[in-house]
């Protein structure tokens, strides 16, 4: 198992991000969360395979098609065990 905590930065909010960040993450079977920050981030952590969790980092770098991605702040986390992924308000 794998947990990465991730910072977005850029043209991210209001172009959906989370919904489709949401999409994914549960297609692959990762829990977590996405969620908007006051200061016009995405804030997401995804847990699971190691293998899916790359694969959702290396999607956050460009994100849906009407966001532009500036910036990816990258931390790995300790497993929580999270299961479920939803989208935080």
């Amino acid at each position: 198992m794998k947990r990465i905590h991730l910072l977005v930065s850029g043209q991210v909010q209001g172009v959906f991000f989370r919904a489709e960040a949401a999409r994914r993450a549960r297609s692959l079977g990762l829990g977590g969360f996405v969620r908007n920050t006051p200061d016009g981030q995405v804030e997401a952590a995804f847990e699971g395979d190691p293998n899916a969790v790359d694969a959702m980092v290396e999607w956050c770098r460009s994100g849906p098609p009407l966001a532009e991605v500036g910036d990816v702040q990258i931390s790995e986390e300790k497993p929580t065990g999270e299961t479920a992924f939803r989208i935080r308000h």
